[in-house]
């Protein structure tokens, strides 16, 4: 049996069964959607945002990509994948929450770390590479403060980083910080330790990670 055919065999799952549960729920959202919060988070098979926040259908607005990044606001360039999905939650859904989650083991971060893909072409890793440069200065700054050694401590203060660093590029767009000002919106940093099932949550304003209550 084939990976695709594992996944219709789920699919009859859900349509006999989870879909038939939360049909008054698909009703309802077939016309719109109104969730409160958007979640910005890694293309990692691990890390399912549904999942880990235990939410069904039509409650969070959810965009994942290699290493959970939010590029800066920039009219050149070609990385607005995250943007339009960002510009919509935020201007036309009107979420009140963006969480940034990223998590443990993350490829993209040990990528960034290591240069793996640093010279590659289009095609064999610089699609990649020219994603990850978004935690260049990040990591360069990381691997000084630890001496330039590259272990796992070195590999976990640049994930945090990359939350921290997205959070900083979320408010380089006009229409965040606008509504931060105004209350009506909150950034939130958050990650994912899969050892453990444990969500540590970002304060800002000590720069540190603690585990959610």
């Amino acid at each position: 049996m084939s990976g695709f055919d594992e996944l219709i065999d789920g699919y009859r799952r859900f349509r006999g069964g989870a879909y038939i549960a939360q049909k008054a729920r698909y009703d309802a959202l077939r016309s719109s959607q109104s969730p409160k919060t958007m979640i910005i988070s890694c293309s990692d098979s691990r890390v399912d945002p549904a999942m880990i926040f235990d939410v069904g259908p039509g409650e969070i607005f959810t965009v994942r990509n290699v290493a959970n990044l939010v590029p800066p606001f920039e009219l050149g360039g070609g990385r607005h994948g995250v943007s339009a999905a960002l510009e919509f939650a935020v201007t036309q859904l009107e979420v009140e929450n963006v969480v940034v989650m990223g998590h443990g083991g993350c490829g993209g971060v040990q990528a960034a770390l290591t240069s793996k893909f640093k010279g590659a072409p289009a095609g064999a890793g610089g699609f990649i590479a020219h994603w990850i440069d978004l935690l260049d200065e990040a990591r360069d700054r990381i691997l000084h403060e630890h001496g330039g050694r590259m272990d796992r401590d070195v590999e976990y203060a640049l994930e945090l980083e990359a939350v921290k660093v997205s959070l900083q590029n979320l408010r380089t767009f006009p229409c965040i910080p606008e509504r931060e000002a105004a209350g009506k919106l909150k950034l939130i940093g958050a990650y994912f330790a899969i050892r453990d099932g444990v969500l540590h949550v970002l304060d800002e304003a000590a720069g540190t990670f603690s585990p959610a209550a």
